[in-house]
């Protein structure tokens, strides 16, 4: 089938009535991209006014059999039994799910320009017969403990599952054994620089350059680096809130052992215990390394993780880690720092209110911990450089102007505001003619929450926005600076982001960061004349074959499909001039049943029970091996 150029769709329609699929775990449909070019598609399932979806990238010539899983909305009668999970047992997704028994629409779509795009559509066919659990039908006695005694479903097996102490504890040979058969990519230097490319200048610290066209970091000897990471490197992932659902698990006692694994907490932005907080928690895979390694089990764990990012050809320990591991000394990592506590009250956000980088001591946070840092990373070779804030909410090109002018009069951010405009306008009354506003005076302005006409005050609103955006990265970059000029000022790891937003950050950081959760990054692109070197901070695929609940922000079918989804993206970043370097978001599953947010994602290296997923493991491994000659452009 021959598709035009953009975002067109093939729809399938049942001849009457709806499809039944309740009874199946996927739909798929067979492809082949007639291109030599990549072609985006989209795969998508209707019902009742809800989809669920799935995008994938062909390579030029591809065959392949594009499954989207059939997740599913609650019934009725489980409705109050599962809380605090973004995903439930048996393929049911309170956010996400469809009625399955009520489909009536499947569709194929291309995603973006690809002129001429050409597809050969096979058969489309339903797959996997749906496990439907003894207490689907309301029999909840059967159901709990929902948890075993490791934090894995009990309600289901899976190839990789723990089922006992001495199981456990046996894999610790059978990765000794792995990992001396891999020690690690033979070309790297110490940091897991490239040995035996190009020699730069050895300043004894990281830096950027361009060379042959390409971005790279330099690592401390003078050897081209990119930067092939892991985030959360930290033995405390997988930690769960157990108030109000103590009888799902099966827990040990609090006055033993485990006992400094049972928590109190308040963290909960999101979700159930976002409104019943604070919370105990209870950490399942601090307590499966004590059953696996014993008393020493923190010193184990530590020193067995960078044996194994060197093994699974990582080179960089990511945000969110642990600095009792990155300070050993024996793998590159990054370090995350918080700007300001005091917020533009007008603003909004996922993660909460933007910081006011107007306010006087808004730095101050980051000066102390910088001399916290000053005798520790920012003097360690080891280190890459610092991340400030995480998932900023910058909004379109003027939000950050328009929550200014919602805020109380004492915002300092409002008080800048107020000052550019009496700069530029002198007076009041020439500024209510540029605006349409009827403000008596000044001081009018400050008390006033009511936004004006976007459209007259466009030019100021978006003026005002790089002044902030400026301001903000510009304070973050001096207080780094100031304690550690040789560091890299990595930026605020973007999620939602706007270009004003890019442009001030290029302004000021050595490297801008992005957390991209995509299926490739072949498509990125900064803003229309910036050259900038960019990290990913983050991204992740899941899959639901391994007895978890939810398979995180991008989906696929199976841990095959994961570790093919890696290798895209990973070489879609290494293929790219600007990129430096992409970190996974996260070494360990997440809490079978959730952390305080609820997230509950399949998207770990290792399982709860400390067990590597031998599939991404072997795709990591390619990577590493080959990214050198491949950023090279020699492979």
């Amino acid at each position: 089938t021959k598709l035009a150029t953009e975002n067109v769709s093939i729809r399938f329609r049942p001849e009457e009535g709806n499809w039944d699929l309740s009874g199946f775990q996927y739909v798929g449909i067979e492809l082949q991209n007639r291109l030599e070019k990549e072609v985006r598609v989209q795969w998508r399932a209707r019902a009742s006014g809800k989809s669920l979806s799935r995008d994938y990238v062909l390579k030029p010539g591809e065959i392949c059999f594009l499954r989207l899983t059939l997740r599913r909305i609650v019934p009725s009668h489980v409705k109050d039994v599962f809380y605090g999970m973004r995903g439930y047992p048996a393929l049911m997704d309170p956010e996400r799910g469809i009625d399955v028994s009520a489909v009536n629409e499947l569709s194929l779509g291309v995603r973006g320009p690809v002129e001429g795009a050409f597809l050969s559509i096979g058969q489309v066919k339903t797959l996997g017969q749906f496990p439907q659990p003894e207490w689907w039908n309301g029999d909840f006695k059967k159901l709990f403990p929902l948890i075993d005694t490791f934090g894995q479903y009990r309600h289901a097996d899976w190839p990789g599952k723990t089922h006992s102490l001495d199981e456990l504890r046996a894999r610790i040979g059978d990765e000794d054994k792995d990992i001396s058969q891999h020690p690690g990519p033979t070309e790297w230097n110490q940091f897991g620089g490239w040995n035996g490319g190009p020699k730069l200048e050895a300043k004894g610290y990281f830096w950027v350059t361009k060379h042959d066209g390409y971005w790279w970091l330099v690592d401390p000897e003078g050897c081209l680096f990119w930067s092939h990471g892991i985030d959360c490197v930290r033995a405390t992932t997988a930690t769960t809130p157990i108030t109000d659902r103590e009888h799902w698990f099966e827990l040990p006692p609090r006055d033993g052992p485990f006992g400094v694994f049972y928590s109190r907490a308040g963290w909960a932005p999101h979700g159930y215990y976002q409104t019943h907080s604070p919370y105990d928690q209870f950490c399942f895979s601090g307590a499966n390394l004590l059953r696996k390694y014993g008393e020493n089990w923190e010193h184990a764990f530590n020193d067995r993780m960078h044996r194994r990012l060197r093994s699974w050809g990582l080179n960089t320990i990511g945000n969110w880690s642990d600095p009792a591991i990155y300070r050993m000394a024996r793998t590159p990592y990054v370090v995350t720092l918080s700007s300001g506590k005091r917020r533009i009250e007008g603003s909004t956000g996922y993660w909460g209110q933007f910081p006011d980088p107007v306010e006087p001591n808004f730095y101050q946070p980051l000066i102390e911990a910088m001399k916290r840092e000053s005798e520790q990373s920012a003097k360690d070779p080891w280190c890459l450089g610092y991340f400030v804030d995480n998932e900023l909410s910058w909004g379109d090109d003027v939000s950050l102007a328009l929550a200014t002018i919602r805020s109380p009069a004492q915002q300092p951010a409002k008080k800048a505001f107020l000052d550019t405009l009496q700069k530029k306008y002198g007076s009041i009354e020439k500024l209510n003619e540029a605006w349409g506003t009827k403000h008596q005076d000044w001081e009018s302005f400050l008390q006033t929450s009511d936004e004006p006409d976007h459209k007259k005050a466009a030019d100021d609103l978006g003026a005002f926005y790089t002044q902030i955006a400026e301001t903000y990265f510009r304070r973050c970059r001096d207080a780094i600076k100031a304690n550690s000029p040789n560091k890299l000022y990595l930026g605020c790891r973007f999620a939602w982001v706007n270009d004003r937003a890019i442009r001030a950050a290029a302004k000021y950081c050595d490297i801008v960061s992005f957390n991209r959760y995509e299926v490739s990054v072949a498509g990125f692109r900064l803003p229309e004349g910036l050259d900038k070197p960019v990290v990913i901070g983050e991204f992740h695929f899941g899959a639901l074959d391994r007895g978890m609940f939810h398979t995180g922000l991008r989906e696929t079918a199976d841990q095959a499909e994961r570790a093919e989804a890696y290798r895209r993206y990973v070489g879609s970043a290494l293929d790219h001039p600007l990129i430096v370097g992409t970190h996974w978001f996260q070494l360990m599953d997440q809490a079978t049943t959730g952390r305080g947010d609820g997230e509950n994602y399949q998207i770990g290296f290792l399982d709860v029970c400390d067990t590597p997923y031998p599939e991404i493991i072997q795709a990591s491994r390619e990577i590493g091996e080959q990214m050198y000659l491949r950023r090279a452009k020699r492979q």
